[in-house]
């Protein structure tokens, strides 16, 4: 919600006349929260094909479109100025606090595996042709096109404008007018999808609550009410705290990193049970501790961060 509603917002300043009245951040959240609305109510991964395959093109479109603009900026002098490549916080703790909350968003841009088994769900799958095999392919190159897609923009972006770059760098960038436009835009169908593509699971997991525990009768009226009540909460949290950083470290650490880092390996010692001490046994236990730290550390940077950053902001502005 928040980068969505904050690359409409930056669509908006690149195109707009110089002189006119600027608009809210909330209200481009509220704009983007709207599609939410109504692409929340198809049933499953299946239906949403065509938006993911979308999402993934313009990730690899803004992707390009940074690093390339972000060295153009630095060749046509855009950062004449002394370029700043040290820490942002000037005492001890500070900068463990931010290194905590780094670590989330890491998390946060490498965290697949809480929709991985829904989505292995929809794949054919026989004795003779399992579904694992794609799947893992399937996984491969995701994380493939993940790597391809952040550490230029990562390295290019730090290189370029050192300590002063955005949360999002396309923010952070100006020119050249239309690029930077149409890559913000590019951002909201990106996110557009996987809003959609993480939102499922919950999705599910709401409506086979509101059936099995409390009785609800299953069908469109159930699926409206209770997929249309997520969104609206999402979209007031993104209204109520957009601090893009903040909130990709805490949700990095607390939500994504269970999912992604250790509870896997759990369920892996539990159904497989390799030998004790062996290579299997000891790289999952590895994980599993790295993930816990990791699920207990990242919040905590992450909270201090949207904490120090609700200092100076004017709530619902």
């Amino acid at each position: 919600m928040v980068t969505g509603g904050k690359s409409l917002k930056k669509f908006h300043d690149v195109v707009a006349p110089a002189d006119a009245a600027p608009i809210r951040t909330s209200y481009f959240i509220v704009i983007f929260g709207s599609a939410h609305l109504l692409l929340s109510q198809l049933p499953n991964f299946n239906s949403i094909t065509v938006v993911s395959l979308a999402a993934a093109v313009m990730s690899l479109s803004y992707s390009t479109i940074a690093w390339v603009a972000s060295l153009e900026h630095r060749r046509h002098g855009g950062s004449s100025h002394v370029v700043d490549y040290s820490m942002t916080a000037s005492t001890s703790a500070g900068r463990t606090f931010n290194f905590l909350s780094a670590l989330g968003d890491v998390a946060f841009a490498y965290a697949g595996h809480n929709v991985v088994l829904e989505i292995q769900a929809t794949i054919p799958s026989t004795p003779g042709k399992p579904s694992k095999k794609p799947m893992w392919l399937g996984v491969m190159v995701a994380y493939l096109v993940v790597a391809v897609c952040y550490l230029p923009v990562a390295f290019v972006g730090y290189y370029v404008f050192g300590n002063a770059v955005d949360d999002n760098i396309l923010i952070t960038l100006e020119k050249p007018r239309w690029l930077i436009a149409a890559a913000n835009m590019f951002v909201v169908v990106h996110v557009i999808g996987s809003y959609q593509i993480y939102a499922m699971p919950v999705f599910d997991m709401l409506e086979t609550f509101l059936v099995k525990k409390l009785r609800f009768h299953p069908g469109w009226p159930l699926r409206l009410i209770a997929r249309s009540l997520y969104v609206v909460f999402t979209m007031i949290v993104g209204i109520a705290i957009p601090f893009f950083g903040g909130l990709l470290g805490f949700f990095g650490g607390f939500a994504f990193a269970p999912t992604t880092y250790f509870l896997p390996c759990i369920m892996w010692l539990i159904i497989m049970k390799p030998k004790k001490f062996g290579f299997s046994w000891c790289t999952n236990w590895i994980c599993i501790i790295i993930g816990v730290l990791l699920s207990l550390l990242a919040p905590i940077g992450g909270l201090r961060s949207i904490i120090i950053n609700a200092k100076t902001y004017k709530f619902f502005s």
